[in-house]
């Protein structure tokens, strides 16, 4: 696992919360937390996370419209808007 973030063990967050929580506010970048040498948490801000969720939900979103598409579940634009265009004149 690779990360160009700093790595801090889990003493120094137990010690330096306050100063953490500030500083990943301000840099918007996660910290790794070791645990004996071993990496064992990320810590993020919260606007940080809230963005990767909003990011995974809408990559999860395109990989279902692909199923779709290759289990030929889809339909032409143009019949679509052609029932569009029918329904606008109903």
């Amino acid at each position: 696992m690779k990360y160009s973030t700093q790595v801090r063990p889990i003493s120094y967050l137990k010690s330096h919360a306050a100063e953490i929580a500030r500083d990943l506010a301000e840099r918007r970048e996660p910290l790794l937390i070791t645990q004996n040498g071993e990496a064992k948490l990320v810590v993020m801000d919260v606007r940080s996370f809230e963005e990767q969720e909003q990011t995974l939900a809408l990559l999860k979103i395109l990989a279902l419209g692909q199923q779709e598409i290759e289990q030929g579940r889809f339909r032409d634009a143009s019949e679509v808007f052609a029932e569009l265009d029918k329904d606008d004149e109903a």
